[in-house]
C-alpha cells in the first residue's frame, strides 16, 4: 500500500486543536490595510475553527491529521 500524500497546500494553512478540531486562519488581513480600522485588523489576529460543513473535505486533503 503506498504511503498517503497531504495536500501542501492545505498543509499549511490547517492545524488541529487539542480537542480534534480544525483551526484556521482568518481571512482579508493581507493587504490593503490602510482602509480598515484599528479595532477590525485587531480581531481578525485571532484564528477560527472551519465549519462543520467543510471539515470532511480538509480531513480528506490532511489524512495524517
Amino acid at each position: 500500500m503506498p504511503k498517503l500524500k497531504s495536500n501542501r497546500g492545505a498543509a499549511k494553512r490547517f492545524s488541529k486543536t487539542g480537542s480534534g478540531r480544525i483551526k484556521r486562519r482568518q481571512s482579508f488581513k493581507n493587504h490593503i490595510l490602510t482602509k480598515k480600522s484599528p479595532k477590525r485588523k485587531r480581531q481578525l489576529r485571532h484564528g477560527a475553527l472551519i465549519a462543520h460543513a467543510d471539515e470532511a473535505a480538509v480531513r480528506q486533503m490532511l489524512p495524517g491529521l
